[in-house]
C-alpha cells in the first residue's frame, strides 16, 4: 500500500477556533473521512495528539505495523497528526499508534472521531462516512412547533439492548427491527417523544452505555450507523421525536478510550481532585481546555446534525457542577471565589447550550440535575444555564416515598405530596420516572406500591393519573407503562407476557389515554412551566386525603378540574369548590374497568350549585371512587 500523502481538511481559520475552543463542527476535519487526492481514492486521518512525538496509523490494511504509515504534525501549534493513506477503503478498520514525549510512553487508541467502531469486546474504529437519505422533511420543518415548550412532551425512556429481544434468537432487536417494532407501540401508546439510553459506542455492557469510548459512533451492538438513521427517520416520519442520552460528564479508563490519550492528560483534568470520578471509576473531562470544549459541543452538534436528534438529556449534570460533588473534606478545593461550583463547567454548560439553540430551530436540551442549583433551565441573558427543561427530582423522590405508605398513614404525609408545588415553576421541570428508579433494589415502580392486588394497581393508575396532571413535561421508563413487576434487568427482554394479564394491560391503556388527554386537553401542556396554570382548590384535606386543583390554559374555557383520593375509600358527597359557575362534564376516571378499576359509579354530568366553600362563590357535590383521580372540564356554554 501507497505511503502517507501530505493533505489537510484544516484551513487557517479552522485551527484558530479550535484553538479557541469555538469550533463546532470538528467532526467534519477531526477522524477518518473518505476523499480523493490528485484522482486517488483513500482516506484522509487526522488527529489531536500535542505530547505526540510520533502518531502512526495501524490498521488490517497494513498489518497492524506502527511506523507503516506516519501521520504529519502540523507546523502551527495545534497538536493535530494529519495525512492521506491512498487505497484505503469504507470499513477499513484501524487504531493510533502514538509514541509520547513524556516518558517514551505509547498508546494505542481507537479515533475519538470515528463514525464507526467494531463491536465489543473488540475496540478498533471503522472507517465508515454518515451518509443517509433523509425522508422527515416534514417533520424537522414542523417540529420546532411540536417542540415548543407550550406543547405536550411525554417521554417514552427506552434501553434499546433491553426494550425486546428476538426470542428465536435470544438477541436483542436490531436498528432496523426498532424501526418497525419500537415505533409502532410508541406511536400505540400516544407517546410524543423516546429517548434513548446512551447509543453512542461503549464497551462494557453492565454501564448500560454511560461509559462511553465512541462518542460519535452509533453502537454497533444493533447495526450501522445508517441502520440508525433509518430508526430516527421512521420515528420522525409517525411523528415521534428523538431525544439522546448524551454524557458529557465522564468517560471511562479503558485502553483504546480517551484517557492518558498521548501519553498526557489530554481529555482528562489532570489534578484527580478535577479529573477523577469516585463514584463511577471514571475520568472527568477538563472543562478549561478549549480543544476540549470543542470536541463536547462538537459532539453534541454531531448527533443534531448528522442524525437528526431532536434533543440531547444532558447525564449527570450535578457531577459536572459542583467540585465537591461525592467528595469528602480535603478531596476538593475551592474555585477562585472560595466556592464549591466548577466555574469551568457552568461556563461550558451555557456556550453549549447557546451554540446547540443557535444552530438548530426545534430541539430542547434536558439537564439531569438533582440539586437547588439556581435557573438550569433559563435562559444564558437572564444567567441561567440555558437548558430548555430539568429533571424534576425533588418530586420524584416524595412522590414515590409517599405512594409507598399505606393509604391510612398518608393523612400524616400530605406535606410531601403537595411540596412540589411550593417550587413547580422555578424551573421549567420534565417530571421522570427514569431507569434509576427500578434498580439496585429500589423495586419496580408496581412493585413499590402498598396493599393487595388490586390496591397495588390502583395506586399505579392513580401515581400515573397525578403525574400526567401535575405541571411539568413527563419520562416515563420503559415497562412503566404496562406494570413491569420486577425490576429493570438490562440483559433481559421487558415481561411482555404480563399483557396477558387484565390488571397489566388496564395500565397500559391507562397510560395511552393519559398521553392522549395530556395532547388533546390544552390546559395541561399550554401554561405547564407557569405559576397561572395551576391553582390549588385545596390541598389542606389531609384527613380524606384528596387533593384537588385546576390546571389552566390560555382560555379559561380550557380549564380541568383535578381530583385525587389517595385512599381506597370512596368518599360520598365530597364537596369542592369550582372556579366558575356552569355545567362540568367528567372527561377522565382512572377507576374505569377499562383500566382495571373498581368502576364506582358516578355520574357523568355535574352543575355548580351557589354554595360557597372553599374560598369560592360555587361548588359541587360528587362521589370519589376509590384511590383514583377524576377530571372534569366545564362545557362550554356558547
Amino acid at each position: 500500500m501507497e505511503k502517507v500523502i501530505p493533505h489537510s481538511l484544516f484551513t487557517d481559520f479552522d485551527i484558530e477556533l479550535f484553538k479557541a475552543g469555538k469550533h463546532f463542527r470538528l467532526y467534519e476535519k477531526l477522524g477518518a473521512h473518505l476523499t480523493e487526492v490528485n484522482g486517488e481514492k483513500g482516506v484522509y486521518f487526522a488527529v489531536w495528539a500535542p505530547a505526540a512525538k510520533a502518531v502512526s496509523v495501524i490498521g488490517d490494511f497494513n498489518y497492524w505495523i506502527e511506523g507503516e504509515h506516519p501521520l504529519n504534525i502540523r507546523w502551527d501549534a495545534s497538536g493535530i497528526w494529519e495525512g492521506f493513506i491512498p487505497a484505503v477503503q469504507k470499513g477499513a478498520t484501524y487504531k493510533y499508534k502514538i509514541h509520547s514525549h513524556q516518558n517514551d510512553i505509547k498508546t494505542e487508541k481507537a479515533d475519538p472521531f470515528a463514525f464507526r467502531a467494531e463491536h465489543p469486546p473488540k475496540t478498533a474504529s471503522i472507517v465508515w462516512d454518515t451518509e443517509y437519505k433523509w425522508k422527515d422533511k416534514a417533520w424537522m420543518e414542523k417540529r420546532k412547533e411540536i417542540n415548543r415548550l407550550d406543547k405536550p412532551f411525554s417521554v417514552y425512556e427506552v434501553h434499546l439492548g433491553s426494550w425486546m429481544k428476538n426470542t428465536s434468537e435470544d438477541r436483542p432487536l436490531s436498528y432496523l427491527e426498532l424501526a418497525k417494532t419500537l415505533t409502532v407501540y410508541v406511536k400505540k401508546m400516544n407517546f410524543t417523544h423516546v429517548e434513548f439510553m446512551p447509543i453512542m459506542e461503549y464497551p462494557y455492557d453492565p454501564s448500560w452505555g454511560y461509559q462511553l469510548t465512541g462518542y460519535f459512533a452509533p453502537t454497533s451492538r444493533f447495526g450501522k450507523p445508517a441502520d440508525f438513521a433509518l430508526l430516527v427517520d421512521e420515528l420522525h416520519k409517525n411523528d415521534i421525536g428523538v431525544i439522546l442520552d448524551w454524557v458529557p460528564s465522564h468517560f471511562p479508563e479503558d485502553a483504546h478510550g480517551l484517557g492518558f490519550f498521548d501519553g498526557s492528560n489530554l481529555y482528562e483534568h489532570p489534578d484527580k481532585r478535577k479529573g477523577y470520578h469516585p463514584d463511577w471509576k471514571s475520568l472527568i473531562f477538563n472543562y478549561g481546555r478549549n480543544e476540549v470544549r470543542a470536541f463536547l459541543i462538537s459532539n453534541a452538534m454531531f448527533w443534531l446534525d448528522r442524525y437528526h436528534a431532536d434533543g440531547l438529556r444532558v447525564d449527570a449534570v450535578a457531577s459536572m457542577l459542583y467540585l465537591d460533588y461525592s467528595r469528602e473534606d480535603g478531596e476538593w478545593e475551592p474555585n477562585e471565589f472560595g466556592g464549591r461550583e466548577n466555574l469551568d463547567a457552568v461556563s461550558f454548560f451555557k456556550e453549549l447550550n447557546e451554540a446547540v439553540y443557535s444552530n438548530f430551530e426545534g430541539v430542547q436540551t434536558i439537564a439531569e440535575e438533582s440539586t437547588s442549583f439556581p435557573m438550569v433551565s433559563k435562559p444564558t441573558y437572564l444567567g441561567g444555564l440555558g437548558f430548555g427543561m430539568k429533571w424534576m427530582m425533588g418530586w420524584m423522590h416524595d412522590t414515590l416515598e409517599y405512594f409507598k405508605k399505606e393509604p391510612i398513614y398518608r393523612k400524616h404525609h400530605q406535606n410531601d405530596i403537595t411540596f412540589s408545588m411550593t417550587y413547580a415553576f422555578t424551573e421549567n421541570f420534565m417530571l421522570p420516572l427514569s431507569h434509576d428508579e427500578v434498580v439496585y433494589g429500589k423495586q419496580s415502580i408496581l412493585g413499590r406500591m402498598p396493599g393487595d392486588e388490586w390496591q397495588r394497581f390502583g395506586n399505579l393508575r392513580l401515581l400515573y393519573s397525578y403525574m400526567f396532571t401535575h405541571p411539568g413535561s413527563k419520562l416515563l421508563f420503559m415497562g412503566g407503562e404496562f406494570g413491569q413487576s420486577e425490576e429493570w434487568n438490562f440483559q433481559q427482554s421487558l415481561d411482555w407476557h404480563l399483557l396477558d394479564y387484565d390488571y397489566h394491560k388496564g395500565i397500559q391503556a391507562l397510560v395511552s389515554d393519559l398521553n392522549q388527554l395530556y395532547k388533546k386537553e390544552v390546559s395541561l401542556h399550554e401554561k405547564q412551566f407557569e405559576a397561572d396554570g395551576f391553582e390549588w382548590i385545596d390541598y389542606n384535606d389531609a384527613e380524606n386525603s384528596v387533593l384537588s386543583y385546576v390546571r389552566k390554559g390560555n382560555n379559561k374555557n380550557d380549564d380541568l378540574i383535578l381530583i385525587c383520593n389517595m385512599t381506597p375509600m370512596t368518599r360520598e358527597n365530597y364537596r369542592i369548590g369550582l372556579p366558575e359557575t356552569g355545567k362540568y362534564k367528567l372527561v377522565f376516571n382512572s377507576d374505569d374497568a377499562k383500566y382495571g378499576g373498581s368502576d364506582y359509579s358516578i355520574k357523568k354530568t355535574y352543575t355548580a350549585e351557589k354554595v360557597d366553600w372553599q374560598f369560592r362563590k360555587q361548588s359541587v357535590e360528587l362521589n370519589l371512587p376509590p384511590l383514583a383521580m377524576i377530571a372534569l372540564k366545564r362545557v362550554n356554554s356558547k
